[in-house]
C-alpha cells in the first residue's frame, strides 16, 4: 500500500513542489479501537469506567506499542441490543476498525456477535457475561477480558456445602444472565450432595420482593443464593435485612450483588458473602498502584469496570508489543493474544481455548462496607465452553 506525500524544497531560483511515492511504515497508520459502550443511560457508570482502564492501558503502554498509535472511534450504545448490529457494521466496514470493544449488556454482546464473528477485526468483550460468546457461538477472533455467567456462581456451590449449608433456595431476575447463574450454582451444588429447596425467578426487572421473601422464611432453607446486580440488588439486599432474614438465613450470591452498591445498602450488606474474580480490597502491588494512578487521573475511585477496561487495553498493547507494532496478519495476531498472559490488578490470568479468561475466584465479605476477600474460592478457574468448536 501507498500513499503520495507533497514536498516543497526550496531551491535558488524559488520553491519548486515535487509529488513522490513513498511506502507506508507501519507506525504511520494508526491502529484503530472501535468503543462499543454505554455513555448515556443507566449504565452510563460501567461505559465510562470501562473506557477510562482501556485508556489508561494503552497510554501507559504507549512505549512498547513500537511507535503505533491509537485512533479511538467511541459510539454509544445506549444498551440497546436492537442498536447492535448496525453501530457494529459501522465500525467494521465504515471505519475499518482492528479491534472492537464491547458491550457492557449481554444483549448487545449478542447483536455485535451476529455481525462480528468470523470476520477481519478481533472483537474484545470487556463485561458482558453471556454464555455464549465463548459457548456456542465463540470464533477465534472473539475475546473476552471480563467473566462468563458461570464463572463468579460455580464456586459458590462449594462454599456452601464447605459451611454445612445442605438446603439452599436460589432467586434472580428471569433473564439470560440470572439463569445462568443460578444453573452454575446448582451444578457445583448439587454434584457435592447439596439440595435445591426451590428456584424463584422473578420478572424482569421488577423490585417488589417481599411474597418471595416471605415464602423462603416459610421454607426455612439453611441458606439463599441470588443473582441481582445495581438497583435490584441494592433494593434486595434492603429487604432481606428489613424482614429480619439477615440475621436467620444466611446470604449468598454472585459478586455482583454487591459490586458497586455497597454503599447504598448499608449496614444491611454487612455478613454477605459473594464470589467473583475481583475485589477492591484485593492487597496486591499491581492493585494498589492501578487503584492509585486511576484515583489520581479520574479523580474517583476504579472498580471492576475499570480493572476489565484496563485489562482490555493491556491485551491490545501486550500483542502489539509481541508483533512488533505490526498486526496486518490477523492469525498472527489471533494467536499471541490467545497465548498472552495478562498481569491484571486482579491477578495473572490467561485465555482458554474458547478466549474466556482463566482466573482466580476469590470469596468475599462484605465487612465495614467493603468487599473483604477471604480466600481464593477457586483458583484459575476455566469455563466450561460448552458448544464451543474452537
Amino acid at each position: 500500500m501507498f500513499k503520495t506525500n507533497t514536498l516543497r524544497t526550496a531551491v535558488a531560483a524559488g520553491l519548486a513542489t515535487l509529488t513522490l511515492s513513498t511506502p507506508v511504515l507501519a507506525s504511520d497508520e494508526p491502529v484503530k479501537v472501535g468503543i462499543m459502550l454505554p455513555f448515556s443511560g443507566v449504565y452510563a457508570a460501567l461505559g465510562d469506567a470501562t473506557r477510562n482502564g482501556l485508556k489508561m492501558a494503552l497510554q501507559e503502554k504507549a512505549a512498547e506499542l513500537h511507535g503505533r498509535k491509537i485512533e479511538y472511534i467511541e459510539i454509544d450504545t445506549e444498551a440497546r441490543p436492537e442498536r447492535a448490529p448496525e453501530i457494529a457494521s459501522s465500525l467494521l466496514d465504515r471505519s475499518k476498525a482492528d479491534f472492537i470493544i464491547g458491550p457492557v449488556h449481554s444483549g448487545v454482546a449478542m447483536g455485535m456477535l451476529k455481525v462480528l464473528r468470523g470476520k477481519d477485526t478481533v472483537m474484545i468483550v470487556p463485561n458482558a457475561g453471556a454464555g455464549p460468546v465463548t459457548g456456542p457461538l465463540c470464533a477465534p477472533n472473539v475475546f473476552r477480558t471480563s467473566f462468563s455467567s458461570w464463572q463468579p456462581s460455580y464456586p459458590m456451590g462449594k462454599v456452601a456445602l464447605d459451611k454445612g449449608y445442605k438446603n439452599v433456595v436460589t432467586m434472580s431476575w428471569n433473564y439470560g444472565m440470572g439463569r445462568e447463574s443460578l444453573d452454575a450454582f446448582e451444578e457445583s451444588f448439587t454434584a457435592g450432595g447439596g439440595t435445591i429447596v426451590k428456584q424463584m425467578l422473578v420478572p424482569f426487572p421488577q423490585t417488589e420482593f417481599q411474597s418471595y421473601l416471605s415464602e423462603i422464611a416459610s421454607l426455612k432453607p439453611d441458606a439463599v443464593f441470588v443473582f441481582f446486580a445495581g438497583g435490584g440488588a441494592v433494593k434486595f439486599v434492603k429487604d432481606y435485612d428489613a424482614l429480619g432474614l439477615k440475621g436467620k438465613i444466611p446470604l449468598l450470591g454472585s459478586g455482583f450483588l454487591t459490586e458497586g452498591t455497597i454503599e447504598a445498602q448499608g449496614a444491611a450488606a454487612e455478613g454477605v458473602m459473594t464470589t467473583l474474580h475481583y475485589a477492591d480490597t484485593l492487597d496486591n502491588d499491581l492493585n494498589n498502584r492501578f487503584r492509585a494512578s486511576y484515583k489520581e487521573q479520574f479523580d474517583k475511585p476504579s472498580d471492576l469496570y475499570a480493572v476489565q477496561g484496563y485489562d482490555t487495553g493491556l491485551l491490545i498493547a501486550n500483542a502489539l508489543n509481541q508483533l512488533k507494532g505490526d498486526i496486518s496478519d490477523r492469525d498472527a495476531l489471533i494467536n499471541t493474544m490467545a497465548n498472552t498472559t495478562i498481569n491484571s490488578p486482579r491477578g495473572d490470568f490467561t485465555f482458554s481455548k474458547a478466549h474466556n479468561p482463566v482466573q482466580n475466584i476469590y470469596l468475599r465479605t462484605v465487612e465495614n462496607g467493603e468487599n473483604k476477600v477471604i480466600e481464593i474460592a477457586s483458583p484459575m478457574l476455566e469455563d466450561p465452553a460448552r458448544g464451543c468448536k474452537l
